[in-house]
C-alpha cells in the first residue's frame, strides 16, 4: 500500500472501529436505541416529504404517469422509498441531534419523577 492510500485507510477504519464501539454501545442501552429508532423514523419522514416536493411536477404527464390515480400510488410509493434509502445511507444529519434531544428530555423527565418521588416520601 503506497503512502497516500495509508492515510485515507487508517481513518476508514477508525470510523468504523469508533461506529462499531457506539453502536454496540447503544445496542446495550435499550433507551438509546428506542430513541435512535425513532429519530430515524422521524428523519425518513421530514426526507419522504421533502423528496415527495422535489418529484411534485404540474404537469398532466410524465415520466412516472402521474394522469391517473396508480400514478399518485406510485410516486408516493417511490418517494417513500427514496427516504428510506436516503435515512439509510446517513440521512442529512437531523437524526442523531434528535436522538440527543430525545435522550435529553427522558433524562429531565426521569430527574423529576425521582425529585418528586423524593419529596413525596420525604
Amino acid at each position: 500500500m503506497t503512502a497516500a492510500l495509508a492515510l485515507p485507510a487508517a481513518k476508514l477504519a477508525l470510523g468504523v472501529a469508533g461506529s462499531l464501539v457506539s453502536g454496540l454501545a447503544n445496542a446495550l442501552d435499550p433507551a438509546k436505541a428506542k430513541a435512535k429508532k425513532q429519530a430515524d423514523e422521524f428523519e425518513t419522514v421530514f426526507l419522504e416529504q421533502v423528496t415527495d416536493k422535489l418529484m411534485a411536477s404540474s404537469e398532466t404527464e410524465g415520466p412516472l404517469g402521474e394522469n391517473g390515480t396508480g400514478g399518485g400510488v406510485y410516486r408516493s410509493m417511490l418517494t417513500q422509498e427514496y427516504a428510506r434509502n436516503l435515512q439509510r445511507a446517513g440521512g442529512i444529519g437531523l437524526s442523531d441531534p434528535i436522538m440527543r434531544s430525545l435522550l435529553q428530555v427522558q433524562e429531565q423527565a426521569t430527574a423529576a419523577m425521582t425529585t418528586g418521588a423524593a419529596r413525596v416520601a420525604g
